[in-house]
């Protein structure tokens, strides 16, 4: 039987039929709990982000596979995008978190993994919504191909709400790349004007974007694969958000901490001893956020050229003891590159 035909075979699937549930039982599971803790001191919101991001990866990795199996039983799933991540409310170590999945959208070759992350227990919440967008590739051990994935069946109007949301989603990431290309509008161009007029005052005492990056470099090793010779890619985005994080904490007065992930996108694998450089850079500063760029370079081995392997942008703010907001520094731009990146956060910023 062809593919095609196996896949007209197949009985309707629907977005309830793909939900996937995982755990992470921290009331029960202190070794766990302890390996997620941010700080070893009592703190309000106590948990790594990093570690969650890592762990939403694989939901979504695991949550698209069963779906990709039913047609595909060798196939494999990558992530070609975080699309976003939203922080509702804070989560700890004291209480389980359950990450519920399904899958939203399914286009050609490709599936909207949408996440709803929980706090259980005593003053239970809705900890963060988060969207994936994963590719089906074939198992050959030869040059991977995408494969036609069928579509789903939205039989009720939740499920068609968010496939609604989803395409918007897409929409709106479109619409974001050719915004990033327009030049700069009238009140843009005065805004930028405005900053680098008062860069040139004598008594000039503003932080300027240049002295708030951070860069390091580490090496692919066989603990952090995933698929064969592949990395994994939740490693990756978890040692980027760690560089950002830090890189926030150099102009956040008191506590930077996680409210969105603007987005991320994984442009190529990486593989097994390839080297990699990290570079994060505060790229802009609202009322009381911090908007964080953190790249990832990959050197080939073969041939010594270097690509980009991740680009993420992040979102954080500053916060007192009890998680209340608090002002932060503005930073000033100075180069052309500045510019572009800071007016590309202006413009997704969250005040």
């Amino acid at each position: 039987m062809t593919t095609a035909a196996k896949l007209k075979e197949e009985a309707p699937v629907t977005p309830h039929d793909t939900r996937y549930l995982f755990v992470l039982p921290f009331s029960t599971d202190h070794a766990l709990a302890r390996r997620f803790l941010a700080r070893d001191s009592q703190v309000v919101g106590n948990i790594r982000f990093g570690k969650l991001l890592e762990t939403l990866d694989k939901v979504a990795e695991n949550t698209a596979l069963a779906y990709v199996h039913r047609f595909y039983p060798d196939a494999r799933v990558v992530t070609a995008a975080i699309d976003s991540i939203v922080v509702r409310n804070r989560a700890d170590t004291t209480h389980d978190l359950v990450f519920s999945a399904q899958i939203n959208h399914v286009g050609k070759s490709s599936m909207e993994v949408g996440i709803r992350v929980e706090c259980l227990g005593a003053g239970s919440s809705h900890v963060a919504s988060c969207y994936f967008t994963m590719v089906a590739r074939s198992g050959d051990t030869g040059e991977a191909k995408s494969l036609t994935l069928p579509p789903l069946l939205y039989q009720e109007n939740l499920e068609a709400k968010r496939h609604n949301k989803a395409e918007q989603r897409r929409q709106a990431y479109k619409e974001s790349l050719a915004q990033a290309e327009e030049m700069p509008s009238l009140d843009e161009y005065l805004m930028l004007k405005k900053l680098h007029k008062e860069q040139e005052s004598p008594g000039f005492r503003g932080i300027r974007a240049r002295e708030l990056v951070l860069e390091s470099t580490i090496r692919a090793y066989p603990e952090q694969e995933n698929v064969p010779k592949t990395v994994f890619g939740g490693f990756l985005i978890r040692k980027a958000y760690e560089l950002a994080a830090l890189a926030a904490e150099l102009v956040a007065p008191d506590r930077a901490v996680p409210i969105q992930v603007n987005r991320i996108n994984f442009n190529q694998p990486v593989l097994l001893g390839d080297q990699l450089k990290f570079t994060a850079k505060v790229v802009y500063t609202g009322r009381t956020t911090i908007t964080v760029q953190s790249d990832i370079e990959r050197f080939l081995r073969s041939d010594g050229d270097k690509a980009l392997s991740n680009s993420c942008l992040f979102t954080f703010r500053n916060v007192g003891d009890d998680m209340e907001p608090r002002p932060v520094p503005f930073i000033y731009p100075v180069t052309y590159a500045e510019d572009a990146r800071f007016l590309n956060a202006y413009r997704q910023r969250v005040d």
